[in-house]
């Protein structure tokens, strides 16, 4: 496994947590790379650019607030596979509400690629089920 595209993918995975707790819409956008894949509750959905993912971004705020959400705890990251430009990570993800109680915890599957020299998380597969 190539250490320093592991290292690389989980400073993403932290970027994208630390700009999801901030709801910072572009700076989201920023950790990740074009096409972006999710896949969850069934369906694949791909976005093409950031401008898109933006959109979509700040749309999830008010469904997050209505579930009590105030931030998101990476619990665990590891390293599945990991080469020059790719890297799979398994994810341990908690949801919290203000006092820190967890109210949902979730794996889900990421795949971190470097493009033009920028890595991002392009690939998201998630168990998450929204209580």
């Amino acid at each position: 496994m190539s250490e320093e595209s592991s290292t690389a993918a989980i400073n993403a995975a932290r970027a994208f947590i630390d700009a999801f707790n901030a709801q910072d819409h572009d700076a989201l956008a920023n950790t990740l790379n074009f096409p972006h894949v999710r896949l969850a509750n069934g369906q694949f959905v791909t976005i093409e650019d950031s401008t898109t993912f933006v959109n979509r971004s700040r749309k999830n705020k008010p469904l997050l607030e209505a579930e009590g959400w105030d931030h998101t705890v990476l619990k665990d990251v590891q390293v599945v596979h990991s080469g020059p430009d790719k890297v799979h990570m398994a994810l341990s993800i908690d949801r919290c509400h203000e006092d820190g109680t967890v109210y949902n915890q979730f794996e889900t599957f990421w795949i971190a690629t470097c493009e033009d020299g920028h890595w991002g998380i392009q690939f998201r597969s998630s168990y998450l089920i929204t209580k």
